[in-house]
């Protein structure tokens, strides 16, 4: 009888620590919400408040009281495999996806990805661009309003891409996608070819579909940053441009400065052209210089952003008589809550 009680308890002991490790060793399957809001004010202190006069770049284009979007972001991450969606509205998310989807609400982002490896992952949807130093969603920028370098790339990617972790500071990533912000089919039968080589926090990205039908052509891409003290921080991007002899090219600095845990202060200083190879083209350029403040309260963030572009060779605003004009000012006041 002893022994029947030890078997007994000596197959339950490992009945109990098969369950246990099986239980340590299944995926743990976790879903999360997040997202942002944000909303602003803004006044031209050159033009007058009215729908004729914005400084041309993406978002964040009307003056008086605004709404800029709201976003809500799914995300699944089971053990090699995980999805992510997120959905945008508001003016600021229409303009990022062109309004294009035929669903009720407009998809960002919609992409599932496997873990083949440890160092290495497929993605497979539609997924934010790799160009450009500013991204959609204004509470990952420091500056409220965006550079003409960022409004000039894609927004967005329809593909597939391969991430390779190629050691602790160097990556590698290759993608096949629609062409240029066709973000839902290609109709034409073409697509584009995206890589980014990553080195420390430092990013040259490469970029190429053939330009036809409003494609976006060749484009190299560096975006990095420094950390030149504990409270001072200079990014940087530059960007060229080529489009069947047309296209741009330009560079900014982003120099931001912490004041305490709370409260930053920031530059954005931004060169910006347009070329052409045609003969005796007029090849107009801007300098715009962005300057923000950013204040966080919890998960709130306020933005007071004083904002001047001053074009050559073009006269694309009005002043306060109505007239054409090569300058514009702006005062902004932002409020981004995320969570």
């Amino acid at each position: 009888m002893k022994t029947i009680m030890k078997k007994i308890i000596t197959l339950s002991m490992l009945f109990a620590a098969t369950a246990l490790f099986a239980q340590e060793e299944a995926p743990e399957k976790k879903l999360s919400i997040s997202g942002s809001i944000d909303a602003y004010y803004q006044t031209y202190l050159t033009a007058p408040d009215n729908e004729e006069v914005s400084f041309g770049t993406a978002f964040a284009g009307q003056s008086g009281f605004a709404l800029g979007m709201g976003n809500i972001i799914a995300s699944y991450e089971g053990g090699k495999v995980g999805a992510v969606l997120d959905l945008v509205t508001g003016p600021r998310g229409e303009g990022a996806t062109f309004n294009s989807d035929i669903v009720d609400g407009i998809v960002n982002q919609a992409y599932v990805y496997w873990n083949v490896s440890e160092g290495t992952t497929l993605t497979f949807g539609r997924w934010n661009t790799f160009l450009g130093y500013e991204v959609i969603a204004p509470a990952a920028n420091f500056n409220y309003s965006c550079s003409y370098l960022f409004s000039s790339g894609p927004f967005s990617h329809m593909g597939l891409k391969a991430d390779f972790t190629l050691s602790e500071d160097w990556s590698l990533m290759l993608a096949i996608t629609n062409p240029w912000d066709t973000n839902d089919v290609s109709g034409t039968g073409e697509y584009a070819l995206g890589a980014q080589l990553g080195f420390y926090g430092q990013y040259l990205n490469l970029y190429y579909d053939s330009g036809e039908h409003d494609g976006l052509g060749f484009e190299i891409d560096y975006t990095g940053g420094f950390d030149l003290s504990d409270s001072f921080f200079l990014g940087i991007n530059a960007a060229y441009n080529d489009n069947d002899g047309s296209g741009f090219y330009g560079a900014a600095l982003y120099p931001q400065l912490a004041t305490s845990d709370s409260f930053s202060i920031g530059l954005r200083g931004e060169y910006f052209a347009l070329h052409s190879d045609a003969p005796n083209a007029v090849e107009p350029s801007v300098f715009a210089t962005t300057l923000t403040g950013s204040y966080t309260v919890e998960n709130l963030i306020i933005k007071p952003e004083i904002r001047l572009d001053s074009w050559s060779d073009s006269m694309p605003y009005i002043d306060s008589d109505g007239m054409a004009s090569d300058n514009l000012a702006a005062f902004t006041l932002a409020a981004i809550v995320t969570f």
